[in-house]
């Protein structure tokens, strides 16, 4: 399948600003077929862990005005991106309206192994290196609770006014001092049309004897557990405990055993699925949009019957971060309607900006009506958010995760 080119933003400076520099990016249109409603509710009440800051920020002197430059940590595939010139349109646009070049990063494959990474120096209030770190609500709760990243001054960000009314309030970091949402996605289950022609339904499905060895799995637990805890009929949004999320770790562990998960993955799934070595799996759902127009529409995505997971990932600055001021323009940037449409329409993923879906008409109006874009009230019923844990509860059962996988 063929990228199609899109027109340039409308949005007058945008606009100016990628015809002056010759850009073009390409729609990354859904090739979805829809399987059931897709929601939205539960992520905006969004998820995370409480609780206070257990670090002092150290003395940090922001040399922003004096280094305009901006390092950026982020996933992969979730930038709009041009083929041909190999380069980021957006980022381009940022660095020529502002002068700030913008070292960008896919660093990061999943929560669990970039905090790893990190965390030591995080702890020691020492610069990782990045001015801009993109992590998962239940991350990003951990690091704001630690006291591991820098308070924004919002009065640099204006057009975090466009943040979506419905994500301004989340109990991971109340009064959005810290994060603003990147993107929002599902996480659901995929395969390869051509290999498996029979395809999914259900988690339960996964377990077809002519898929064993073929499947793989996510490295979030919130995203694998979630959806095995919905399969066996449990609200993970509402009242759950340690026996109901330990019959889904048996059920993983069980498969894990008996060889019919090929293997537990974050963003390097990918891989598999496009080798061929994994024709099936727990995935994010951008990834499969994009993967197919690369690899000629080999793949389809659907949330199970049981019902799918929803998340976000947000922006931080980190606490040892020396050119906060530089990352607070980039995150403003972002959240420019005709720029977070651009974006939108490359990834694929649910957008936060108020005002991108009305751009989007004039970008490309097919994207308008994309669920995993712009999702209505009435496509949210079957998607859920794993609801907050406190941080003793998240060890517990993080570990117990760990253990079933053999991390």
């Amino acid at each position: 399948m063929s990228h199609s080119q899109r027109r340039l933003p409308q949005d007058p400076q945008i606009r100016a600003l990628v015809q002056a520099m010759g850009q073009r990016s390409y729609s990354r249109r859904s090739v979805l077929s829809a399987a059931g409603a897709l929601g939205l509710t539960g992520l905006l009440a969004a998820c995370g862990t409480g609780g206070s800051s257990t670090q002092a920020a150290p003395s940090i002197t922001d040399i922003s005005e004096t280094d305009p430059t901006v390092n950026w940590a982020n996933w992969t595939l979730y930038l709009d991106y041009d083929d041909e010139k190999k380069t980021y349109p957006t980022l381009d646009a940022f660095t020529k309206k502002t002068g700030i070049a913008v070292n960008y990063r896919e660093d990061i494959d999943g929560n669990d192994t970039y905090y790893g990474k990190v965390q030591g120096q995080l702890k020691s209030g020492q610069d990782i290196g990045q001015d801009i770190i993109t992590l998962t609500d239940w991350m990003a709760g951990r690091i704001i609770r630690q006291g591991y990243v820098q308070e924004l001054d919002l009065a640099n960000i204006p057009n975090s006014a466009n943040l979506l009314p419905s994500l301004k309030e989340v109990d991971f970091d109340p009064g959005r001092k810290h994060s603003l949402t990147w993107q929002s996605g599902y996480a659901g289950i995929a395969w390869n049309k051509k290999a498996f022609p029979k395809g999914l339904k259900s988690v339960e499905d996964l377990w077809d004897p002519k898929l064993k060895g073929r499947v793989t799995v996510l490295d979030e637990m919130r995203d694998t557990i979630g959806l095995l805890m919905m399969q066996n009929g449990v609200d993970i949004a509402g009242q759950w405990g340690e026996s109901e999320f330990g019959a889904a770790t048996d059920v993983l562990r069980e498969n894990i055993d008996n060889g019919q998960i090929r293997q537990v993955k974050g963003n390097s799934y990918k891989e598999d699925f496009i080798s061929g070595d994994a024709i099936a799996g727990i995935v994010w759902s951008g990834d499969i949009v994009q993967m197919n127009f690369e690899n000629d529409d080999q793949w389809e995505f659907v949330l199970p019957e049981a019902g799918g997971t929803l998340w976000s990932d947000n922006l931080m600055v980190p606490v040892a971060s020396p050119r906060k001021a530089n990352a607070e323009k980039l995150m403003d940037f972002y959240y420019d309607p005709a720029v977070a449409a651009e974006v939108a329409a490359y990834v694929n993923y649910i957008c936060p900006v108020v005002g991108a879906k009305e751009e989007m008409e004039k970008i490309d109006p097919e994207l308008v009506s994309n669920p995993l874009i712009f999702p209505t009230d009435a496509d949210l019923a079957k998607a859920r958010v794993f609801r907050s844990l406190e941080a003793e509860e998240e060890t517990t059962l993080n570990s117990e995760f760990q253990s079933a996988i053999g991390a």
